[in-house]
């Protein structure tokens, strides 16, 4: 069943609304429920029935997991626990707010060069495949020495002709098992670790990863909840196997009695920048962890909207290079023999 993260984030602006004017659970539950879409609706409908029979509501929400993740379902015990549930409500809200538009920047940001690159490949494909093969007959017609462009063209011509069909279905079938090797996690990890040094994806996937950590664990220790069960629970809010396994490390280490800057400070994190272990070694002296994780949560936010925005202007001239480079090649192929021929001509 599939919720989207809007319809998550209207029920629960709705539902600290309503909790915050004093309505009772259930009959808050029941209105919020009938707003929402028809998925959400039916899954909400279980919860108020639940809640109405005396359980509680991060009880009620669990039975869900595909749809109430782990961080949800904390802040929301905690908040039960706490007598602050409308509060943890809003700062859920918050956050699942600041998550999405974290996604659409960095999806924005992704788009202009999956655009560019991918209208490329589907225009060579289609020259290769509709129009090369058509050229052959007309340049061995040619009785003049064809340059080295010409010979690497009607080569790739004569490929696609005989080949094109094998070879586009081999395409295919390698992207496919390509993508289900990088699901074996230990390859997965290996790519993970890649990416965070490329430049430019590097950093907006370092700053995204960030960002979320920072302030996922933020709002978990403001809620209330101890260290080592933010930890936990921050920890299955990220995508990045480099951040998790490390953070996991981190985690044991904090069970044992370490502070968390201490256990971060280790050499072989470097994924976590000074910026971010200083501001959390100064969080911890000054016992506003939470706050300085929730201001590195906004710093790197802006920091993966300036990329963002910079992006088209920094890929475009190396776009424009490459597309420059293959319609010349191609051009030279196919112009530097005709000349040839009318030297010979004249």
């Amino acid at each position: 069943m599939a919720v989207s993260i809007v319809d998550k984030l209207f029920f629960t602006k709705n539902l600290a609304t309503l909790i915050k004017a004093g309505v009772p659970m259930s009959d808050a539950l029941y209105t919020v429920a009938s707003q929402s879409t028809n998925e959400l609706k039916k899954v909400l409908e279980k919860v108020e029935k639940d809640v109405a029979n005396g359980q509680t509501l991060a009880n009620a929400l669990g039975k869900h997991p595909k749809i109430f993740d782990k961080f949800f379902i904390s802040l929301i015990s905690a908040g039960e626990e706490s007598g602050n549930l409308e509060s943890n409500l809003g700062f859920l809200a918050e956050q699942m707010g600041k998550d999405y538009v974290l996604k659409q920047k960095i999806r924005g940001a992704m788009m202009y060069p999956g655009l560019v690159l991918g209208a490329t490949a589907i225009m060579g494909t289609g020259v290769s495949w509709f129009v090369l093969p058509k050229l052959i007959d007309l340049f061995t017609s040619f009785e003049v020495e064809l340059p080295w462009t010409t010979k690497v063209l009607m080569g790739v011509a004569y490929f696609m002709r005989d080949y094109g069909v094998f070879a586009f279905v081999g395409m295919i079938g390698v992207l496919i098992a390509l993508a289900a090797f990088l699901q074996v996690r230990s390859v997965k990890k290996i790519w993970h670790t890649i990416l965070l040094d490329i430049p430019i994806l590097g950093k907006i996937a370092r700053a995204g990863e960030l960002a979320r950590f920072s302030r996922n664990l933020g709002i978990l220790l403001k809620s209330g909840l101890p260290v080592m069960d933010s930890l936990n629970t921050t920890i299955n809010t990220l995508s990045n196997l480099k951040y998790i396994d490390d953070l996991r490390e981190i985690r044991e280490d904090v069970g044992k009695g370490k502070s968390l800057i201490k256990s971060m400070e280790k050499a072989e994190y470097g994924e976590f920048d000074k910026l971010t272990t200083k501001m959390i070694g100064v969080g911890e002296k000054s016992g506003n962890l939470e706050d300085m994780l929730l201001y590195l949560s906004d710093y790197y936010d802006g920091e993966i909207d300036s990329v963002s925005k910079n992006l088209s202007t920094l890929l475009e001239p190396f776009l424009l290079l490459i597309i420059g480079l293959v319609v010349g090649f191609v051009a030279m192929a196919i112009i530097s023999p005709i000349y040839s021929l009318i030297g010979g001509i004249s």
